[in-house]
Parts: structure tokens; sequence; C-alpha cells
């Protein structure tokens, strides 16, 4: 039986989407740590801001 999200995973995925529209990567960092969805992410935030943020936000979203 999964486990349901608790208001403290809410607010950390919150506090992890702000940070990913501020710096994409950071936000990815802390969700994933260093791992290929952060490198990607570099990647994505060096060729335009906006698909960096669209990539982090995903990211964070999913997990």
């Amino acid at each position: 039986m999964p486990l349901g999200r608790t208001k403290d995973s809410m607010l950390g995925d919150l506090l992890k989407i702000i940070l990913a529209v501020i710096l994409p990567p950071l936000g990815v960092l802390m969700e994933v740590g260093l791992t290929t969805h952060f490198w990607i992410n570099i990647i994505l935030t060096l060729f335009g801001f906006v698909p960096g943020i669209i990539h982090a936000v995903y990211i964070i979203a999913t997990r």
C-alpha cells in the first residue's frame, strides 16, 4: 500500500520548485543528486533558461 504525501513532503517539493524557477539545476540537484538528470538540466539551462525550468519542474513533480 503506497503511502500518501505528507504536508512536509509537499512543502519540500514547493521549495524545490521555487528554487528550480530561480536556478533550475539547483532544484534538480536537491531532488536527484549528481545524476544524468542534473547534467541534462545543466545543458538545457545553457541552451535556454525556460527549457531548464520546464525540465526541473518536471523532474521534481514526477518524483
